[in-house]
């Protein structure tokens, strides 16, 4: 006899995507920071970004697509552990020993992708250390989280110069070290984005004042962080002084102009991806956020892919140069859109959130998610 669930599968699948246990416009958010990280990973970008020069645009990928990244890993997390109402006794416990546990996995599969010895700087490490510092702040409110990023924000900068500085770094060790906790992506000073985008959850992301507010606020640090740049020409400067290394936007530096002005532009495009999934384009934006749907799948598929390529038609995973020359940005970022889509309408969830999800719930004995990270 024909199971009475089979009908329903296609239909089931449909809600777990489009239904009210996600969160429309975070899933675009995602889905859009993971191409903008094949884009930074795979393009040649030859001229920093500058809005005034469409010829530059592809550069806004590099680093504020692992920005918006980090600060959406905020946002889920806040999103599963309560939203506006943080959860206590019982509740909170588990979480907590959720997110241990998906922190030690994150951290064991990134440690595995930078063993394929594909040449890019894995953000999974670093992303795994940010989620155990998010353990003790889950209690925390809206108000408490955003203050904290703020104070965060002019702080930390300060100190990460002085950590860069380490003799250590210069060492095969400290090498090693760099790679194991990503520091590519340092998470003493990337954690303004986790606490940012948790604040965020916390203060209602899904409510249309808190999503305009996010706009509004993100454009204004963008322009400040970035402008104050352009007016000193900073990225320009010296390297090897401290104002310079402090006061710059460029991609990647963790100065204070670019927490600054990537932060707000993570913001900025949180609260417009969310927007716009409020109007008849959110269907039309579907198979991004099926990307969005299974970030981590599609993350870890793109590093597989271009290792496996790689070794097929170069005869080696590093070198960079050779397969960016392949061309093969829009083959790859295609292709995860397609099957990504593929899945999410016929199987559910992503193969990897899956694991990840299940080993965690196994471990803390009981659910309590309220929605789909």
């Amino acid at each position: 006899m024909r199971d009475s669930r089979d009908g329903s599968w296609l239909a089931s699948r449909w809600e777990r995507l489009n239904g009210p246990g996600r969160v429309a416009g975070i899933d675009l958010a995602r889905g859009l920071a993971v191409l903008g990280m094949f884009a930074a990973h795979l393009l040649w970008i030859s001229a920093p970004f500058d809005w005034t020069d469409a010829s530059t645009w592809v550069a806004v990928v590099e680093g504020r697509s692992s920005i918006l990244f980090a600060t959406l890993a905020g946002v889920s997390i806040g999103l599963v552990t309560g939203g506006r109402e943080p959860f206590r006794g019982e509740d909170l416990r588990t979480a907590r020993l959720r997110l241990i546990v998906r922190a030690v996995l994150l951290w064991i599969l990134g440690i595995l992708l930078i063993l394929t010895g594909v040449p890019v700087y894995v953000i999974l490490p670093a992303y795994a250390l940010l989620f155990f510092l998010a353990v003790p702040l889950l209690p925390l409110g809206a108000r408490a989280l955003l203050t904290l990023a703020a104070v965060l924000a002019v702080v930390m900068p300060v100190v990460q110069v002085a950590l860069d500085d380490l003799p250590v770094w210069a060492t095969v060790s400290g090498s090693a070290l760099s790679l194991a906790i990503g520091w590519h992506y340092p998470f003493t000073t990337w954690i303004v984005f986790l606490v940012a985008g948790l604040g965020v959850a916390r203060a209602g992301v899904t409510r249309a004042a808190v999503q305009v507010r996010m706009v509004a606020v993100g454009a204004a640090l963008a322009v400040l962080g970035y402008g104050a740049d352009a007016a000193t020409g900073a990225s320009g400067s010296d390297e090897a002084s401290f104002a310079s290394a402090l006061w710059t936007a460029q991609p990647h530096s963790s100065g204070l102009l670019e927490i600054v002005g990537s932060g707000g532009f993570a913001l900025a495009a949180m609260g417009l991806c969310l927007l716009v999934c409020r109007t008849v384009f959110v269907w039309v934006v579907l198979p991004l956020r099926a990307v969005g749907a299974m970030p981590l799948t599609a993350y870890v598929g793109q590093l597989l892919v271009w290792a496996s390529v790689a070794v097929a038609v170069l005869g080696r995973p590093g070198d960079l140069a050779g397969f960016r020359d392949l061309e093969p940005f829009w083959p790859l970022a295609l292709g995860t859109v397609a099957v990504c889509t593929a899945w999410a309408l016929l199987v559910g969830r992503g193969p990897l959130e899956w694991v990840i999800d299940r080993s965690s719930r196994l471990v803390a004995g009981r659910s309590v998610d309220r929605l789909v990270p």
